[in-house]
């Protein structure tokens, strides 16, 4: 099997030297770009495994190479994890709406950043789930990133998403927290699990009469009821 080929843009030529040292020294194969014009020539002439991709570039945003990328078939569903030095929430938002599939924010730490290089890649190798997931009154829809309860469409955001479809698809079993973490976040929070507990009051909230769907085992994890 040939080594996942990563395809890094940023226009800061040490970024490039330490991601290419540390992606290389883990199995990978890579190419770099510092413009936006060539990261996108690059990675439709060359397929990459994933692109991790700079924000701040000289000829154009990062934005705008995402969106180029996800209207082209050849990198439609290319994983996308974008660097960004920007602190706004909007920014992150805009990456997501567009197609990215992760951001880390700069700096970064290169374990951090590999967790997640490792998580997105094993999460788009895959098999691909059935396309509609249904479960009582819940149904989930693979290809368009969306939950319904009851014919109605639920407003979660994308952690909210993968959390429960991730519950859904492994229904009547109880999944721990850090395995949720490393599912859902890509890497460890090292003691932080109060996170998934969050984003599983936000789910019940939004669940409504159907909240118990979701079961608390103490000092383990969830499970969604196979049979609500």
């Amino acid at each position: 099997m040939s080594k996942p080929y990563i395809l890094c843009v940023d226009d800061e030529q040490n970024i490039l030297d330490l991601l290419s040292f540390n992606l290389e020294a883990s199995g990978y194969s890579v190419l770099t770009a510092a413009t936006g014009a060539d990261a996108i020539s690059a990675a439709l002439n060359g397929a990459p495994s994933l692109v991790l991709l700079d924000l701040m570039l000289p000829d154009m945003s990062g934005m705008e190479v995402v969106k180029a990328l996800r209207a082209d078939p050849i990198t439609a569903t290319t994983p996308i994890i974008v660097l960004t030095a920007a602190d706004s929430e909007a920014d992150t938002l805009r990456a997501f709406e567009l197609g990215a599939d992760d951001y880390v924010k700069k700096p970064f730490g290169i374990r951090e950043l590999m967790a997640r290089v490792k998580a997105v890649l094993r999460r788009s190798t895959d098999p691909a789930p059935d396309a509609l997931i249904r479960i009582g009154p819940l149904t989930i829809d693979s290809d368009n990133y969306e939950a319904f309860r009851n014919g109605e469409k639920l407003a979660l955001t994308l952690k909210e998403y993968e959390l429960l479809k991730l519950l859904a698809t492994s229904a009547g079993k109880v999944l721990t927290r850090d395995f949720l973490l490393d599912r859902i976040w890509g890497y460890e929070f090292y003691g932080e699990t109060r996170t998934v507990d969050v984003h599983i009051r936000h789910l019940r909230q939004k669940l409504g009469d159907d909240a118990d769907m979701i079961e608390t085992v103490r000092g383990v994890g969830y499970k969604l009821r196979a049979t609500p």
